[in-house]
């Protein structure tokens, strides 16, 4: 099998005619498919299951946690489940350690059904053990994951724009620049328009400006690209800095106090229990952001531009040997990338706050970013990710009002922890685009 897969993979396949991208993205999915013998998923899981002895099992607190599905004065009301912390942390140290032998046996990727019981065991077993521990040990599964969608709408649609960077070459880490210029944007002419969705198309507008300046160095001049990114952050940082200071802040009625986005809730679905006010009962931008991985997953994977976007990420010479303009291809991802991050910066200043304040972002592009390698730069991956980072800051603050002892900070640190646990491959490998950050000059 190997010997046929390199006779495959060498040869006239990275270039010529005869070979287009078609063929050389079916041949790096064979090659993938075949993969090679590893133990970093057997690793992993079993340091998984070690912490759930040590921390779920061993130190459990005893008491019975509640959890509450249904919120009070619903149409439809759900039972509350009650788990003993305990006797679960067992369980989930037994499922996590078979999960590691079937692993170590295997010695391949993991499947994805096993990824998603060791993720949810895992996941339930931390929530247990910590809410356990609070002085009122209940929690709102439906406000916690209502909560958690909304800190992560953002994240969702910066790692959406550098996802449709990097898939067609360009590595942008300037979705911080973008975020941060798109809710500038939007607080200013949401304010003077006296219109939130003139806000909104601004927002946009001043992302892909951004964009434009990125692909202008990177591609045109091919200056290094994460160069280019991390300059374009720290001058967007300064400029709206600026700008806040000498103009929105002494001006704030004529410039920075955009009215919101509607809040809309669609009646009867919005009772379902738990899934009801998570994606019924939604701002605007909410809605427009699971329509936006709807569209970019069946774009990226259904369509011809689709293809050609990932032959250009992955093998632009083959790609430019059919035709295909690699560098056009890549200026307009990036601007389109602009555009999409520009609707998270959006949330900021017209459904989250309704002004704009210095560096109200707060690094959230680097974690946008951050969940597109977690995510293995698929949007629906990007979509999880995002829902883990916006879970466990919503974790956080619930969390301090119920009274946990556990320190704030180690709540804040944990996705970032499984972040460069993921990049690591200790729960499998992540792979970006092969062409990712090579600028492309046509020989």
């Amino acid at each position: 099998m190997s010997t046929a897969i390199t006779s495959q993979s060498s040869g006239p396949s990275s270039g010529s005619p005869e070979h287009p991208p078609e063929a050389a993205l079916a041949t790096s999915a064979a090659n993938r498919a075949v993969g090679v013998r590893t133990l970093r998923p057997a690793i992993g899981l079993g340091v998984l299951a070690l912490v759930s002895l040590i921390v779920f099992a061993l130190n459990a607190s005893g008491q019975r946690v509640d959890f509450r599905f249904s919120n009070d004065g619903g149409a439809i009301r759900l039972p509350d489940v009650s788990v003993p912390s305990a006797p679960y942390g067992w369980v989930v140290t037994i499922v996590l350690a078979a999960l590691a032998v079937y692993a170590a046996v295997q010695a391949r990727k993991l499947p994805r059904w096993a990824v998603i019981v060791a993720g949810f065991f895992f996941v339930t077993g931390f929530l247990v053990w910590i809410v356990g521990t609070a002085q009122t040990p209940s929690i709102s599964i439906t406000a916690l994951l209502a909560g958690s969608v909304a800190l992560a709408t953002p994240l969702v649609f910066g790692s959406l724009g550098g996802l449709l960077c990097e898939r067609s070459g360009v590595v942008n880490i300037a979705i911080e620049a973008q975020l941060l210029f798109g809710a500038f944007s939007a607080a200013v002419a949401g304010t003077v328009a006296g219109n939130p969705w003139v806000g909104l198309l601004a927002a946009m507008l001043g992302a892909v400006l951004v964009a434009a300046v990125l692909a202008l160095f990177a591609i045109r001049y091919r200056v290094n690209q994460v160069i280019v990114g991390v300059v374009l952050n720290v001058l967007v940082s300064g400029l709206t800095g600026f700008l806040f200071a000498t103009v929105l802040e002494p001006n704030a009625a004529s410039f920075n106090a955009p009215d919101r986005l509607p809040h809309v809730r669609i009646p009867v679905l919005a009772e379902i229990p738990v899934v009801g006010p998570v994606l019924f009962d939604q701002s605007v931008i909410g809605y427009i952001m699971y329509l936006a991985v709807i569209v970019v997953w069946f774009a990226l994977y259904r369509t011809r531009w689709g293809l050609r976007t990932r032959a250009v990420g992955e093998h632009p010479k083959a790609a430019d040997t059919l035709g295909v303009s690699v560098n056009a291809l890549r200026v307009r991802n990036v601007l389109l990338g602009g555009a999409v991050a520009g609707l998270g910066g959006a949330f900021y200043t017209l459904v989250s706050v309704s002004a704009f304040t210095r560096d109200m972002t707060a690094g959230a592009g680097y974690i946008a970013l951050a969940a597109l390698i977690f995510g293995r730069w698929n949007p629906v991956g990007a979509l999880l990710a995002s829902l883990l980072f916006g879970f466990a800051s919503n974790l956080e603050s619930i969390l301090s009002f119920l009274g946990t002892p556990v320190p704030s900070q180690f709540l804040a640190m944990l996705p970032y922890v499984v972040t460069i646990l993921a990049v690591a491959g200790l729960v499998g490998r992540s792979r970006g685009p092969a062409a990712s950050g090579e600028p492309y000059t046509k020989e």
